[in-house]
């Protein structure tokens, strides 16, 4: 099993290649950090990372020639498996409206908007808790309460309730989770958030949508 981790110059990309690397080995992966759009086109999974501002990851992205259009091609006609981390997430929304309104890929319908947390910090930085508002085969063995690493000041909010798949409570509640058919985005790291980080990537690599 081959795993493209997209390399646009907008990732994080040594910790989560380190992390992937890490299950990689049990679920026999292969992890290929590429920026080739035949690459990703061949891959059997495909990981998009990111971080930074949501105008600038999309351009970055547009900027690969030929990556937007593969990966459309890999996810969307043959049904690639798909993880969006950060604002790899976010960027499967329809819309952006961080600094000025972006489009996204539109494969979750969506926008993306600012945290509006009264009396909090934002950025929402640091550990919080995750709940669960639909089962899935990538979150098995995760449940409400487990702690997850966040970075952002910015949310993806869904059009389709269906898609909402987690959420923590900033505020009020802040999109974790997202996911349809066989494609899932995390708003948190899970490069970065221990142990349930590594069994969301693990239950990835042995995900059959």
């Amino acid at each position: 099993m081959r795993v493209a981790l997209i390399d646009y110059d907008s990732g994080n990309l040594h910790s989560a290649e380190k992390a992937f690397q890490l299950m990689g080995r049990d679920a026999g992966a292969e992890i290929i950090v590429t920026s080739d759009p035949d690459t990703a086109l061949k891959a059997d999974r495909i990981v998009l990372p990111g971080d930074g501002a949501f105008p600038a990851c999309r351009a970055a992205l547009g900027e690969v020639d030929g990556m937007a259009e593969a990966l459309r091609e890999a996810v969307l006609s043959r049904g690639t498996p798909f993880m969006g981390i950060c604002v790899g997430m976010q960027m499967l929304a329809t819309t952006g409206h961080e600094y000025r309104e972006t489009p996204g890929l539109g494969w979750i319908g969506g926008e993306v908007q600012a945290i509006a947390a009264p009396g909090l910090k934002v950025p929402h930085m640091g550990w919080n808790d995750l709940v669960i508002d639909r089962p899935h085969p990538v979150l098995s063995g995760i449940a409400t309460g487990d702690h997850a690493y966040f970075v952002h000041s910015w949310q993806f909010q869904v059009a389709d309730p269906a898609h909402l798949l987690a959420h923590v409570d900033y505020g009020g509640p802040v999109t974790a989770i997202v996911g349809r058919d066989n494609i899932i985005g995390t708003q948190f790291h899970p490069e970065k958030s221990q142990a349930i980080g590594l069994r969301l990537i693990a239950n990835f690599l042995r995900w059959t949508p």
